[in-house]
């Protein structure tokens, strides 16, 4: 998958928490948002409906959600 900039605000009240602390807070949040963002959970999570059929295929998933726009009759959708 393509990586984008992506901006996170993340917003905690430090009183309690030393410079140490919170910036291992800020390494556990990284942790939970490579694992979130990981091809394998976004084939998961999605299904590609053409014209035609329905896939769960990760292989084609992937490939077509390459392109910025998706191609004429092809949609993601989520499964949630």
């Amino acid at each position: 998958m393509n990586s984008y900039n992506k901006s996170l605000l993340i917003l905690f009240n430090t009183g309690w928490l030393n410079e140490e602390a919170t910036k291992q807070e800020f390494v556990y949040a990284e942790a939970v948002l490579q694992t979130i963002e990981s091809p394998e959970i976004f084939c998961n999570a999605f299904e590609l409906v053409n014209r035609n059929a329905i896939t769960n295929k990760s292989t084609i998933i992937l490939r077509e959600s390459k392109y910025f726009r998706l191609r004429p009759f092809r949609f993601l959708i989520n499964k949630n």
